[in-house]
């Protein structure tokens, strides 16, 4: 067997660069030992699909290759979204299915998104892939599987369209960023009656105009611009793969995604009153706050899109959101993270009313808060150590401590929260506050906490 990295096999899915460690030969290899647990598994068809990065085609040749040479057969859906191969897996009752992707990681990047029989493969799943591949415990069948193509990108609008409507058309703006949500929002949006304006919708895995990763301010100028020189009712933003989505009211203003969770929980409290619904451990005190008054059962969890969906399909929640803009509707949807449905769903939420989106969210309490801040440590695997350390030193009078996913220390006052990423190097940090005085006293307590785990750190705050 061929050496394939560890490093590429991450929490939630497989990345890497594509010249260096997630070569066309290692994603072969990949592809037999997804099949042969396949074969395990008596699961006899994946459907596999790719987003628009240059490296895509070649990378799903491989990965198709490895996976027939199991005796397990091939459905090619072509190039489109991630949701759409999640939508697959259902539509053509697969239940398995492996998205190549590199989501909004550089060009030079790309990866592997992977469901099987009805689950998201994540952590010790990942891993026993890693480990199958170390021990040569590959399956090879005398009769290898069938690769096919086929379309169902219509399948996936029309089951939108027949489940959204507008209740008024509205005028919107929206950026794709050259992503592969281009293959699919004209039609979308046309479809729901939208007066649109659209940026870089051409598929372009170079991503020449900016990254498609609408969580970073930078990437959300253009469409700011779009949305306030057009008088757009509201602005739509998609990463690289179409599954999370950023949003710009007409003032222009950021909708982090915590708030839009607010307007979510309550449109799926007013028809399921108790629901249960998740959030990560990154988002504002006011969602939970929101979902109690309105009726539901707030449900805080670990961070990414593997976890919520998990968590989910454990619970039966209703719905499910991030920070980082994965939205998961699990009422009239599947319960799989989806920009372009829940994008609909929040214009169909704003088409009720003839009110501007930004008094709709202004009506949001606020509350002061910093961005997410980053930690960068020397090596991979020192973040986790780190947390480790961290959280037997952790020792926050009067606050209630949730430690699923790092530490979150929650004061009547405010919020800290550190925690380990679980694709780079380093830990995220984020804090909230009714005050100046009550961020500054948080702060104050992590830096002591964290200077005591690690002298030598560099604290971002």
């Amino acid at each position: 067997m061929m050496s394939i990295s560890p490093a590429i096999f991450r929490a939630y899915d497989i990345r890497g660069v594509v010249t260096d460690t997630l070569t066309p030969a290692a994603v072969e290899q990949i592809g037999r030992a997804f099949g042969s647990e396949c074969h395990e598994r008596s699961i006899g068809t994946v459907v596999v699909a790719r987003d628009g990065r240059l490296s895509g085609p070649e990378l799903i040749d491989a990965l198709s290759k490895g996976i027939q040479s199991t005796g397990v057969s091939v459905i090619d859906i072509g190039m489109v979204p991630t949701p759409v191969l999640y939508f697959a897996t259902y539509h053509l009752n697969t239940g398995t299915g492996i998205m190549v992707t590199g989501s909004h990681n550089p060009p030079e990047y790309n990866g592997l998104k992977m469901v099987i029989g009805g689950d998201a493969l994540f952590g010790d799943g990942i891993t026993a892939l890693y480990t199958r591949l170390k021990n040569n415990q590959l399956h090879t069948d005398s009769a290898t599987g069938t690769r096919t193509e086929q379309d169902i990108l219509q399948d996936y609008l029309d089951r939108i369209l027949s489940d959204v409507t507008l209740a008024r058309p509205m005028s919107i703006a929206y950026d794709c960023g050259n992503g592969v949500a281009g293959a699919a929002a004209p039609q979308l949006f046309a479809g729901l009656g939208c007066q649109s304006d659209s940026l870089f919708t051409e598929v372009d895995g170079t991503f020449p105009n900016h990254h498609p990763d609408p969580a970073k301010l930078e990437n959300l100028q253009d469409l700011t611009e779009l949305v306030k020189n057009n008088q757009h009712e509201v602005g739509l933003a998609f990463d690289g793969d179409g599954d999370r989505v950023g949003v710009i009211d007409d003032q222009g203003n950021v909708i982090w995604p915590d708030r839009q969770m607010v307007l979510f929980a309550r449109d799926v409290l007013e028809r399921n009153p108790g629901a249960r619904i998740i959030y990560d451990v990154k988002c504002s005190k006011v969602l939970p706050a929101a979902i109690t008054e309105a009726g539901g059962v707030p449900d805080m969890w670990k961070t990414g899109h593997s976890f919520i969906k998990a968590r989910i399909k454990e619970t039966g929640a209703l719905l499910g959101g991030e920070m980082s803009g994965h939205m998961f509707f699990k009422e009239r949807w599947y319960g799989f993270d989806d920009a372009l449905y829940a994008a609909a769903r929040l214009l169909e939420i704003l088409s009720k009313t003839e009110r501007k989106a930004s008094d709709i969210f202004g009506e949001i309490p606020n509350s002061i808060n910093t961005p997410e801040l980053n930690v960068t440590l020397d090596e991979d695997g020192a973040q986790h150590a780190f947390i480790e350390k961290f959280v037997a030193n952790a020792t926050f009078n009067g606050a209630k401590l949730t430690t699923i996913d790092g530490v979150r220390a929650d004061y009547s006052d405010g919020w800290g929260l550190v925690r380990a990423s679980n694709t780079t190097p380093s830990l995220v940090i984020r804090f909230e506050a009714d005050s100046e005085a009550a961020l500054s006293r948080i702060q104050e307590e992590f830096r002591a906490v964290m200077q005591a785990t690690d002298s030598t750190i560099a604290i971002p705050f």
